[in-house]
């Protein structure tokens, strides 16, 4: 086997992973993923214990038990920069030796469910409802720095994409991803399902003005008229497009349901967000164990 070099996989002095600075032992085979640190107790809260907890930057880990089955939470921050760290770093905890540095003869597969908020693109599609990504649209371009891109991209999906909207040649090639179908089915019940655009930004990337104008002022008009094969674009986030790629190109099973907490086309705003990320939470688990 190959030796990865110190400067590609980088470890702490203790052995564990750079960033996220875990060992292998420090994680579940099922792992919730969050944006926000302070979702991870919201969740881990209703464990029967918590076995592991720690930190570095933004990557707050708890793991324990619920009704026997092991679980971990990591807050990942926000942004498909930052799922590009974390889905790397979780593979190499459970398919690279760290101490050889040799990627181990049979790969371990990992179920990463990513628990969000996100604002709804169709009218139909309510405040305080919870949405389940079919696909990952990703306007990030992470993707495509990788050669397995062209293997796993729904590359009919993604042309019909760009022809519908007029994708803008200055923009990063979008990619369009599936989700895993095996989770698909055991969270599909009680939930929206649509495909899910993943912007690398908050404001102009999702058609906000604030002082500076869009370049595509209207794009969520364009998102919101997309249709092709039964299949329509549900709703704006910043995660899962690197999520599902990279998860799927490294033989991971990942979903994403998010809570909706606005609609961009009805302009509103949900009046109690926190109690609808409990209620998806509570859901969420309940699914899991």
């Amino acid at each position: 086997m190959e030796r990865i070099a110190e400067s590609e996989l980088v470890l702490n002095e203790n052995g564990s992973i750079y960033h996220l600075d875990l060992l292998p032992e420090n994680i579940a085979d099922t792992i919730i993923l969050v944006g926000d640190q302070g979702r991870v107790g919201k969740i881990s809260k209703h464990f029967d214990s918590i076995e592991y907890t720690g930190q570095k930057r933004e990557f707050l880990t708890h793991t324990g038990l619920l009704g026997g089955k092991r679980l971990t939470v990591l807050s990942t921050g926000i942004g498909t920069d930052n799922i590009d760290i974390v889905i790397n770093e979780l593979d190499a905890l459970v398919n690279i030796d760290l101490k050889t540095r040799t990627v181990k003869p049979e790969s371990k597969k990992l179920n990463l469910i990513r628990l969000g908020t996100s604002g709804s693109l169709q009218e139909d599609i309510p405040v305080d409802s919870f949405l389940l990504s079919t696909h990952g649209i990703g306007f990030d371009g992470v993707l495509n720095y990788y050669e397995k891109c062209a293997e796993i991209e729904d590359t009919e999906l993604t042309d019909a994409f760009m022809e519908q909207t007029d994708w803008k040649k200055e923009f990063p090639r979008p990619y369009i991803v599936e989700g895993s179908k095996t989770l698909l089915e055991l969270l599909r019940e009680g939930t929206y399902q649509g495909l899910t655009a993943t912007a690398n930004g908050f404001y102009g990337p999702q058609g906000r003005q604030l002082r500076l104008k869009p370049t595509v002022p209207d794009l969520n008009e364009r998102l919101n008229k997309f249709h092709f094969n039964g299949h329509r674009v549900t709703n704006f986030e910043m995660e899962t497009s690197a999520l599902f790629g990279l998860g799927k190109a490294l033989g991971h099973e990942c979903a994403t349901v998010c809570a909706i907490i606005a609609n961009r086309f009805k302009r509103e705003y949900s009046k109690n967000h926190d109690r609808t990320i409990d209620e998806l939470i509570t859901f969420l688990l309940n699914r899991l164990v």
